[in-house]
C-alpha cells in the first residue's frame, strides 16, 4: 500500500505500514528505555520494599521475571506484527468485529487512561517538592488532593497530551533524547541511596541490615505484608501483560524494518524494571533511615512522595528527572489510549482522540490513591485486556491450520464474533472473580485467563463458523 493512502499524519491507524515508513531499531531501543525506565519506578520501586519482599528475593526476582517479559514480546509479538503490519485495535476488528472491538476498545482506553493518570501524579508529585505543594494520599480511592496539587495535575497532564497527540513518531524523539540522561540519574539515585544508608560495601549490601529496618518501620505503622519470590517474578513478567501477552505493542511494533527491535524492550525491563525499581526501593531506604517523618502521611501510614524521595537523593536534578520519566511513560500509555478510542470513532482524528485520553488520564491523576495501588492494579489491567491477545495469536498460528476461518469478521463481514467474545469475556470473569472475591494475586490470574481464552476461541469457533475450509498451512 502505497504511503499516500496513509490516514492524516502517517499513522496508519486502518492499513498496513508501508516499507517507506518502518523505523530502525534505535528506535525502539530508546522507546522502551524511555517509557519504562519512568516516572513510575520512582512508586513501584518503593511499594515491593513497603509489601516486605527481601532484598534477595527482589534482585533474583526482578532478573528471572524481566527475562521472561523480554522473550514474551521478542517470540510472541513481533512475529505477528512485522507479518501484519497493522494496530492492536484494526487487527481484533478483523477478527472479532466491529461491534466487539468498539467494547473492547473502551475499556483498553479506559485502563490505559488510569495507568497514564499514576504517571501525571508521579510528576506533579515532584514538581510540588519545591512549590511546597504536599502530596497528600487520601483515605479513600477516589478521594482528591488539595487544590492545588489538582491545579498541578492538570498542567502536568496538558504538556503530556500535546506530545502524545503529536503521533508515535514525536513520541519516541522525546524518549529517545530523555532516556541516557534518565537512566544515568536512576543510577545515582541508587548509588546515592546506598551511600546514605550505609551500605558502602558489598558485605553489607549482602546482609541487607538497612534494607530489614526500613521494612520493620514501614509495617510498624502500615501493618505487616508479605511478597514473595515467585510474586516478583510473575509481577515482573506481566506487570506489561496487556503490552505483550495483550499484544497491545503490535501496534508499535508494526513499524519494525528488522525483527532485532524486538529485543528492545531488554533496554526498558533492566534499565527500568530491573536497575530503576531497585534504586527507588533504596531511595525509600534511604528517607526512612535520614528523615522518618517525611516517609510519613497525615494518616499515620508511609506513602512514598516520588518527587520527595529524588529530591532528598539528588536535589534538583532528582525532581527534574521525576517530572521528565513521568512524561516519556505516559506519552506512550496516551497514544495507545487514543488509537482505542479512535477504534470506537473510526472516522474521527487520532489526535483529537489522543487529547481526549489525555483529559481522561490527567482526571485520573487528580486521584492519588490510584497510584498508590500500582501493584494491583497491573495485574488486574493484565488480566483483563491480556486473554483478547490469545485470541489474535491463536487466529494467527492456528486457525489456517485446523480448517477455521482466521480474520473472521473480515471474511465474513460479522459485527460481533461470538466465539472471541465469549473466549474473552468468561476467563476475565473467572480472573476478576478470583482477585477481587478470593484475594488472589493479580498478576497470578494473567496467564491462566490468556490460555484459557485462546482455547475456547478455537473450540467455540468450531461451532459458530459453519463450514470449514481447506486444511492450510499456518501464516508462520
Amino acid at each position: 500500500m502505497s504511503e499516500e493512502t496513509a490516514s492524516p499524519g502517517g499513522e496508519y491507524e486502518r492499513e498496513p505500514v508501508p516499507e517507506s515508513a518502518l523505523l530502525g531499531s534505535s528506535k525502539f531501543w530508546g522507546m522502551y528505555a524511555g517509557e519504562h525506565a519512568a516516572g513510575t519506578e520512582f512508586m513501584i520501586g518503593p511499594l515491593f520494599l513497603s509489601a516486605g519482599a527481601s532484598l534477595s528475593d527482589l534482585v533474583l526476582g526482578l532478573l528471572l521475571g524481566n527475562i521472561l517479559a523480554v522473550l514474551t514480546w521478542r517470540f510472541l509479538v513481533v512475529p505477528i506484527a512485522m507479518a501484519k503490519r497493522l494496530t492492536l485495535y484494526y487487527q481484533l476488528e478483523r477478527i472479532a468485529g466491529g461491534g466487539l472491538v468498539k467494547l473492547y476498545n473502551l475499556v483498553n482506553g479506559l485502563l490505559f487512561c488510569f495507568l497514564a493518570g499514576a504517571m501525571v501524579t508521579v510528576s506533579a508529585s515532584a514538581v510540588g517538592v519545591p512549590l511546597n505543594i504536599s502530596f497528600d494520599v487520601p483515605t479513600n480511592l477516589f478521594g482528591l488532593s488539595n487544590v492545588s496539587f489538582t491545579l498541578l495535575v492538570a498542567m502536568v497532564g496538558l504538556v503530556i497530551a500535546v506530545v502524545a497527540a503529536a503521533g508515535y513518531k514525536t513520541v519516541a524523539r522525546v524518549a529517545n533524547i530523555a532516556a541516557p540522561w534518565m537512566i544515568a540519574v536512576f543510577a545515582a539515585c541508587g548509588i546515592v541511596a546506598l551511600g546514605q544508608v550505609g551500605a558502602t560495601e558489598v558485605a553489607t549490601i549482602r546482609e541487607g541490615r538497612f534494607w530489614d529496618d526500613a521494612i520493620a518501620f514501614v509495617q510498624a505503622r502500615n501493618g505487616p505484608q508479605t511478597f514473595s519470590f515467585w510474586q516478583i517474578v510473575v509481577f515482573a513478567w506481566l506487570c506489561n501483560g496487556a503490552m505483550h501477552f495483550g499484544m497491545s505493542d503490535l501496534s508499535i511494533f508494526r513499524f519494525a524494518r528488522h525483527k532485532s527491535a524486538g529485543w528492545a524492550p531488554a533496554a526498558g525491563m533492566f534499565l527500568g524494571h530491573y536497575m530503576a525499581w531497585i534504586a527507588a526501593a533504596l531511595l525509600l531506604a534511604a528517607l526512612i533511615k535520614l528523615q522518618p517523618e517525611l516517609a510519613v502521611g497525615p494518616d499515620g501510614r508511609v506513602n512514598a512522595n516520588p518527587g520527595m524521595l529524588a529530591y532528598q537523593a539528588l536535589g534538583w536534578t532528582g525532581i527534574l528527572c521525576v517530572v521528565i520519566a513521568g512524561w516519556t511513560t505516559a506519552n506512550p500509555t496516551i497514544y495507545r489510549a487514543g488509537l482505542a478510542f479512535q477504534g470506537i470513532v473510526p472516522k474521527s482524528s487520532r489526535t483529537a482522540m489522543t487529547l481526549l485520553a489525555g483529559a481522561v488520564a490527567t482526571m485520573a491523576g487528580a486521584f492519588p490513591n490510584l497510584s498508590a495501588k500500582l501493584l494491583d492494579f497491573v495485574g488486574t489491567y493484565g488480566t483483563i485486556l491480556g486473554p483478547m491477545g490469545a485470541v489474535i495469536v491463536f487466529d494467527f498460528y492456528l486457525m489456517p491450520r485446523l480448517g477455521l476461518r482466521d480474520e473472521f469478521a473480515a471474511r465474513s463481514g460479522a459485527r460481533v464474533n461470538l466465539a472471541a467474545l465469549i473466549a474473552w469475556l468468561l476467563p476475565v470473569l473467572v480472573g476478576l472473580y478470583l482477585i477481587f472475591v478470593r484475594g488472589l494475586f493479580a498478576a497470578y490470574a494473567v496467564v491462566p485467563c490468556w490460555i484459557a481464552c485462546g482455547l475456547l476461541y478455537i473450540v467455540l469457533s468450531k461451532f459458530t463458523q459453519g463450514a470449514r475450509l481447506p486444511t492450510t498451512q499456518s501464516n508462520a
